[in-house]
């Protein structure tokens, strides 16, 4: 048995997977680049092969295939992104039917996954707890009178299509009038950095470095550049703690059962690793939930993971409220398993197993039936 993999060639995801093919004692993915798939190129796959899409990366020239030439570090572009991506998943799954090969992940499944608008919708639809959403706003100004007409005086302004937090701004509006927004996105005064731009010729890069922005005029121009690809807006819900720090949890779901968990704990607002979050203790949360609390935290993962019926993976973001009683699904990742040193959570099928693992083995068990 071969795995054919839609990935990046050298990617720490792609050879992570490849990694655990070999240990499986099975041969070496092949491996069909992005760049290719983008281009038109051929999906090259066999009858009955197990197909799987992975996520494009961050390599400069696939992203300026997805998005147009420009500074890979800019923010903005989504609409163009998801655009291009959707069309080219489209080829992936033609290619699949006309070869009769086994797709892991359905492409319509992973499209809703990649606009967070239309995530959130699915899964309101189907019950999952999710932070209240705003209707659709296209700049500062609307953003503004939705939160008053909302009653909401703090929400998490999203792009429709940014993912690793690109883009994300917590935004906080004090009964006073005070406006504050923390946020990776950085302003640069004259748009040479590439980013998304305003009639001022200013534009945002993404950073490392989580800043906070004060002053409506700078928090309505950050939120005003972003608004053109799309936005989602959501209630902030104040997050729980553990040693000072907030946390939420990726609970990464196979084969319809949660199976690996970190813990992301940050003093920002953005829990996120790579813009300084840190990784927590699950025995520490599963104590704070308490037996009854945990489990319905899964259940809530396993709820989330059942309104994409086609894909043998998805990443769940689950917020978990002050007091620990309530959670509620931030997102849900189509490509979200790379959780390196992270093995399954005893009495799971994946008890032992990194994600990749754990999927090789969840794929080849769906092969054989």
């Amino acid at each position: 048995m071969m795995f054919t993999v839609v990935g990046a060639p050298g990617d720490r995801r792609t050879g992570l997977f490849a990694a655990a093919c070999r240990t499986a004692g099975l041969a070496a993915p092949r491996v069909v680049p992005w760049a290719q798939v983008l281009r038109g190129g051929e999906v090259p796959v066999g009858p009955g092969t197990p197909l799987r899409i992975d996520s494009p990366g961050d390599d400069p020239e696939v992203d300026a295939l997805l998005r147009g030439p420009g500074d890979p570090a800019r923010v903005g572009g989504g609409a163009r992104w998801y655009a291009a991506f959707t069309a080219a998943l489209g080829r992936v799954a033609a290619a699949a039917e006309r070869a009769g090969a086994r797709l892991l992940g359905d492409v319509d499944d992973i499209a809703v996954m990649c606009d967070k608008r239309l995530c959130h919708a699915r899964l309101a639809a189907a019950g999952v707890p999710v932070p209240e959403a705003l209707p659709p706003v296209h700049g500062y100004a609307e953003l503004r009178a939705r939160m008053v007409r909302a009653g909401l005086h703090q929400v998490f302004v999203k792009p429709a299509h940014g993912s690793s937090a690109s883009g994300v701004v917590a935004l906080r509006a004090t009964p006073a009038g005070r406006i504050r927004a923390v946020t990776s996105a950085a302003l640069t005064g004259s748009g040479t950095g590439g980013g998304s731009r305003g009639g001022n010729g200013t534009g945002l890069v993404n950073s490392l470095r989580v800043r906070v922005h004060e002053g409506e005029s700078e928090v309505a121009r950050l939120i005003d550049l972003l608004a053109p690809d799309g936005l989602h807006v959501e209630r902030w819900l104040p997050k729980a703690a553990l040693g000072g720090r907030v946390l939420d949890l990726r609970v990464v779901v196979i084969a319809g059962e949660p199976t690996h968990v970190v813990v992301r704990t940050s003093r920002t607002p953005m829990t996120n690793l790579h813009l300084g979050g840190l990784r927590g203790s699950v025995a520490a949360v599963r104590d704070a939930f308490g037996p009854a609390g945990w489990e319905r935290a899964l259940g809530v993962c396993t709820q989330a993971a059942a309104c994409f019926p086609g894909s043998l993976m998805v990443g769940v973001d689950l917020l978990v409220g002050i007091g620990w009683r309530r959670v509620a699904v931030g997102e849900v990742n189509a490509f979200g398993d790379l959780l390196p040193g992270i093995t399954g959570l005893p009495g799971t099928r994946a008890e032992g197993l990194d994600t990749y693992a754990a999927q090789i083995d969840a794929a080849l068990a769906a092969c054989a039936t």
